[in-house]
Parts: C-alpha cells; sequence; structure tokens
C-alpha cells in the first residue's frame, strides 16, 4: 500500500455529497474496506443520521478512531475555482468540499489502519471505527446516540481519537487535549408596539434591553485556568421591528452563546444570566440549549503516544491545545475515555475552495499509523 491510496480514497470521499445530515454510501465504503480486515460492522442508525460502529477485536484496550463524513453546505458555487464535489489537484493540493473537515482525517486514518492490521495482524487491545452523518448539524441523532449504546451495553473506550482539523501552520504542531463548552440561548424580550411619535403609550423591548445587554456583554464570567482561556458570551442574532420606520417594535428577538470553560457549570450560568435579566425587570422568555460541556484530558497514554508519534514522523514537538469550537468529543470525554483531536490544518474549513496539501495527508497517516503502534504494538 501506497499513500497515493489515501489520496485516492478522499477523492472518492469528495465526490460523495454528504451535506449534513446525507451521508451518500461514505459508510459503506469505509465498511467495504475494513470489514475483509476483521472488522465487526454494526449500523446504529436514529432518525435521518447515519453511523456504524467498526470494531475489530473484543479485548482491551480499545481505541477508537471518530469521525464525521457528513460536511457543510458549499457556500456560492460561482465562489469556487472548481466545482466542490469535483476533487480538483492544483499545486499540490486536493480542493473540495469536506477535504479538510473531515474527509481528509477519514482517509488518513482508514489507510492508517489498513497499513497497521497488515503489519500487525495480533496487534493487543482492539480497535475501532466510529463514523456519524450528524456532526456538522445539531449532533442530536449521532455520536451522542452511538455512545449511549455502548453504555448500556458496557462496551468502554480507552482511548478516542478525533479526526477533526485540529492543525496550525503543519501538519502535528497542535492537538487538541479538551475544549470549551457551548451553551445556546434564545430570548424574547417583551415590549408593547406603538407610533415612534407616541413613546409614552409603548415600550420599546430594544431600549428595555440595552442596559441588560450591556451588562451581559461585559460580565466576566470567569479567569479562565491554566487550560482554558476565559468564559466569553457572544451575541450572534438580533431581530426586532416590522421593516417599518415609524413603528416601536412590540418585540426583541436575541440569541447569545457562551463558551465555557472548566471554572463554570451550566446551572452557574443560567441563574447568573436570569440574574441579570430580572434585575433590569424585563418581561421575557428565555430558551437554553447545551451543545456540549468542557472537557479535558489529562496527560496520559493517549498524549505520550501523540507526542512520540508526532515527534518520529515530523522531528518536532508539538503543541497541546484546547481552543477552537466544539467536536463529536464532548460525547466521549465523559464516558472516561481519553480524547484527543489532532488532524489537518484548520486554515480553510467552511470556506469556499477548502483545501488539503497532498503531502498533509502522508504525513497524517503515517502520525495515525505510528500512533497505533505505540499503544497497541510497543510497551
Amino acid at each position: 500500500m501506497t499513500m497515493s491510496d489515501t489520496l485516492e480514497l478522499l477523492k472518492d470521499l469528495i465526490k460523495r455529497e454528504s451535506v449534513t445530515p446525507k451521508d451518500e454510501g461514505c459508510q459503506d465504503e469505509l465498511a467495504a474496506r475494513l470489514v475483509p480486515l476483521g472488522f465487526k460492522e454494526e449500523r446504529l442508525n436514529f432518525g435521518d443520521t447515519q453511523n456504524i460502529w467498526l470494531r475489530r477485536g473484543e479485548a482491551k484496550p480499545l481505541f477508537v478512531f471518530l469521525g464525521h463524513t457528513d460536511v457543510v453546505p458549499t457556500g456560492p458555487l460561482d465562489a469556487w475555482l472548481s466545482p466542490p464535489f469535483e476533487p480538483s489537484l492544483r499545486d499540490g493540493r486536493l480542493y473540495g468540499r469536506g477535504t479538510a473537515d473531515m474527509k481528509g482525517g477519514i482517509a488518513a486514518f482508514m489507510t492508517a489502519v489498513e497499513r497497521f492490521v497488515a503489519k500487525h495482524p495480533d496487534h493487543r487491545g482492539s480497535i475501532a471505527v466510529m463514523m456519524t452523518s450528524d456532526e456538522e448539524g445539531i449532533a442530536t441523532h449521532g455520536v451522542v446516540k452511538v455512545v449511549e449504546v455502548l453504555e448500556q451495553r458496557n462496551e468502554k473506550i480507552d482511548w478516542c481519537l478525533v479526526g477533526e482539523p485540529s492543525s496550525d501552520k503543519k501538519i502535528g504542531d497542535v492537538i487538541r487535549v479538551g475544549r470549551r463548552g457551548s451553551l445556546c440561548a434564545k430570548l424574547s424580550v417583551a415590549g408593547i408596539q406603538g407610533h415612534v411619535a407616541y413613546p409614552d403609550l409603548a415600550e420599546n423591548p430594544i431600549h428595555t434591553f440595552a442596559p441588560a445587554l450591556k451588562e451581559l456583554t461585559e460580565e466576566v464570567w470567569d479567569h479562565g485556568n491554566a487550560f482554558f482561556p476565559p468564559t466569553s458570551l457572544q451575541v450572534s442574532n438580533i431581530n426586532a421591528g416590522t421593516g417599518a420606520e415609524n413603528i416601536i417594535p412590540g418585540s426583541l428577538e436575541i440569541q447569545f452563546n457562551l463558551r465555557f470553560c472548566t471554572e463554570l457549570d451550566e446551572t452557574t450560568i443560567k441563574q447568573r444570566t436570569q440574574a441579570i435579566l430580572d434585575k433590569h425587570g424585563l418581561k421575557y422568555d428565555l430558551q437554553w440549549r447545551l451543545s456540549g460541556n468542557p472537557f479535558l484530558t489529562e496527560k496520559g497514554a493517549l498524549i505520550d503516544a501523540a507526542h512520540k508519534a508526532i515527534k518520529t514522523v515530523t522531528g518536532f514537538e508539538t503543541l497541546d491545545d484546547t481552543g477552537g469550537g466544539t467536536s463529536d468529543g464532548r460525547f466521549i470525554a465523559p464516558t472516561g475515555a481519553q480524547v484527543i483531536e489532532l488532524g489537518p490544518l484548520n486554515e480553510s474549513i467552511h470556506k469556499v475552495n477548502e483545501n488539503i496539501g497532498i503531502e498533509d495527508l502522508e504525513v497524517l497517516s503515517r502520525i495515525y499509523e505510528q500512533i497505533l503502534i505505540n499503544l497497541l504494538v510497543s510497551v
């Protein structure tokens, strides 16, 4: 097997228009490659989401590669230099939707597994691949549901590597050892609609909410810690009014998000937010959605194996980090597993003309293979 197999697999995956929550046969292809190598295939589909669990062996420890076959929408097609679902090679890079997030990571760990099993058929422990088509959406029927099934039958993951695009300037320079939590809020503030010429007969919810908004955005939620930056509240949407310039709106809709560290929890955030709103005497309705709690993987076998593998393959030391958004690792960490994210460069993810370096694919696949060696062969 050569590294061109990684590129060819990635090209085939890119051709599949698996905009979330679609899979478009990606998981079928992965199963077709792994089942002949001794992996047991299990489909764990929920709702419109495709999930697959492929495991080789029954012994402990269990190492899992975790990924998602769905991709975000393309955005304006005329902004792409080549069609997003027609993989295009230019100047040593492969262009297409999902090349970096995260079909590149999938292709790299698939060929790493294939090479590893060929060389070490009697490796210790077990290897599994978990895939979902519901990561780029609201993630309600994906990994979170698969984990519930595994937990019900006490099938415990020891080490989980998420192939999300974690690298910054070069492959392997950053690994994510944790992530901040994400708490979403939808706030409705009630007012009284009226004519702008008669404000005494109306109540403008924009005006009444403005002081509370200032306080919410200036609130020092915490000071972060050695692993995470301070918690941040960001407003993402504000909507009010009828579109007419002479009507005071009768209601205001606001959406905001808190990316919070391990210094805070969901309950505390809700209590402090509601205290601020109540302080300003607002008539409001507040709906919350927890996207995920923060998690942190302490130094241990998985992080050590990743550091050694990156050093072996690239010659440089990697940096442990907890930045970025959320990932499906947030559903694995609460089970007690060690979780890291290691994958392609993140510079082009979710953008038009998303791409990955062809050499990067080779390096990443070699790193993945070396991690397996460090954990399941070397003792």
